[in-house]
């Protein structure tokens, strides 16, 4: 068994094993839990030591029998940006089971095999080769998600959970319509074959057909990601979904759109990637300015840093449909910073719910004096997000930025805004909530993070830190692999870029 077989397989026997043991005691859940999700990540670790960081094409290739009589095969590789999302994936993962053993009390085995699965479909997401496979993995998701959502979120969690499945259900069957168009043209499914067709010239797709295929595709991206203005499911999944479900949703299951528009749409059809490429730059910048704003106006904390995802992932789309190596090799490396970021925010609002069962952001003030790790942790985390120099977020967003420049001067300008808007909104809801007098008696004694907590926030710091500081390892090992898309696009559209 091969590092990527091995890497999904390894929850899915967990999963199986909470399955067959359905009245285990929390405690022995917690611990097999956290134990297979640490294997996962060891197992992850043991990929990236296997892979070729100058080798820009996918390695590593694993593949069996399926559907032998349609061709549709298990099919996995890796390149420099699926192995990195894989490795986001799993870092998350563990923090995610350890941050819920106090805050899911309901049903915990099921809550734990239902984010095994959903870490064993995301992984098959990022590293399979076999265009159906794909399609079934994507949508996939949705079923755990909504479970997660739908079983152990809030009030509202039944309507989010189906808002959330029906718009990205309908995305993903236009592009399911994609994909059999494809393998009518090519007769496989196999995304590697179809890619050096089209590179070769041996598959030819009229300006029509590539606008209608990369069209299918796109909306099922747009709506991952989620882009401006098919983001409406965002905030009602975010602020229902219960405390790991936002993390993993932010941290990674958004990643999916931003990774298959680089990985599917952009190659497979590249004379639409050009034709396309101005009016989602112009998209995007309305998408990071109208998160912004919008979360500038939100009273619930969670709902404001939902609605921050949608600028942040604008910025990720802008980078990569700039069509330059630094714009879009710094949006992969966005996707990760975001991941980290955001995922952490997330976390710090559940700690922080969990010890006063409220999220607005009027109901607090001056608990920067009760709990000062907490507060500490949560000004990082924030500049982090806002972009500060040092820091993860502004080694993605300040080279989207120069690189957005060099290709639509206007368009990054306008996307300037939205980081200082960010700043805005992150330190406004910053100050309000731990600065000020300590009035409320509820927040006087408002307990500081605990040891465990602690424990979960601390990688997610170091790596905050260490990105920052020295980001250069991220960028060797996705650079590559961009170049390789940006050089393909370039080359099969003519030589415009």
């Amino acid at each position: 068994m091969g590092p990527i077989t091995l890497t999904i397989v390894t929850p899915l026997i967990g999963a199986l094993l909470l399955a067959l043991a359905p009245r285990a005691r929390e405690r022995d859940v917690r611990a097999l839990g956290l134990g297979v999700s640490l294997a996962t990540f060891a197992s992850s670790l043991w990929l990236l030591s296997r892979f070729d960081v100058a080798n820009p094409d996918l390695q590593l290739a694993e593949s069996a029998t399926w559907i032998p009589s349609i061709g549709a095969r298990l099919a996995f590789a890796v390149d420099g940006v699926s192995l990195v999302l894989i490795l986001l994936t799993t870092f998350l993962m563990p923090l995610i089971l350890v941050a819920s053993w106090r805050s899911v009390q309901d049903r915990f085995v099921g809550y734990t095999a239902a984010f095994l699965v959903l870490q064993a479909a995301v992984i098959g997401v990022f590293a399979t080769t076999d265009l159906l496979l794909f399609y079934v993995l994507f949508e996939f998701t949705l079923v755990p998600m909504y479970l997660i959502i739908g079983i152990w979120g809030g009030a509202g969690r039944r309507a989010a959970a189906v808002k959330f499945f029906l718009y990205t259900l309908a995305g993903g069957l236009l592009m399911l319509v994609g994909i059999l168009y494809v393998h009518a043209q090519t007769g496989t499914f196999d995304y590697l074959a179809i890619r050096d067709a089209v590179v070769s010239g041996r598959l030819v797709l009229s300006a029509a057909q590539q606008t209608w295929l990369f069209a299918a595709f796109l909306v099922a991206f747009a709506v991952k990601v989620p882009l401006f203005p098919v983001h409406t499911w965002l905030p009602d999944a975010h602020t229902e979904a219960p405390t790991g479900g936002s993390v993993f949703l932010a941290g990674v299951l958004l990643k999916m759109g931003t990774f298959g528009l680089l990985r599917y749409a952009m190659p497979l059809f590249p004379d639409a990637t050009i034709a396309f490429a101005p009016w989602l730059i112009g998209i995007s910048v309305v998408g990071v300015l109208y998160g912004a704003i919008v979360a500038l106006m939100q009273s619930d904390v969670k709902r404001l840093v939902a609605y921050s995802s949608v600028s942040h992932m604008g910025f990720v789309v802008l980078g990569t449909f700039a069509l330059n190596d630094i714009a879009t090799t710094a949006a992969v490396v966005q996707m990760v910073n975001h991941g980290l970021s955001t995922g952490a925010l997330f976390l710090l609002i559940g700690f922080l719910y969990e010890r006063r069962h409220t999220r607005m952001i009027a109901d607090f003030g001056g608990l920067a004096k009760q709990v000062p790790v907490m507060a500490g942790l949560w000004l990082v985390v924030s500049m982090s997000s806002l972009a500060l120099p040092g820091l993860n977020g502004f080694v993605g967003e300040f080279p989207i930025l120069l690189g957005t420049f060099a290709t639509n001067r206007a368009a990054a300008i306008l996307a300037a805004f939205g980081a200082v808007l960010a700043a805005l909104y992150l330190l406004w809801a910053y100050q309000r909530i731990f600065h000020g007098p300590l009035e409320t008696e509820a927040n006087r004694t408002t307990p500081d993070l605990t040891r465990r907590e602690i424990v979960v926030m601390a990688p997610l710091i170091v790596l905050i830190v260490a990105i920052g500081l020295y980001p250069g390892p991220l960028f060797d090992l996705v650079g590559p692999s961009v170049d390789r898309v940006l050089a393909e696009v370039a080359a099969v559209a003519g030589g415009v870029r």
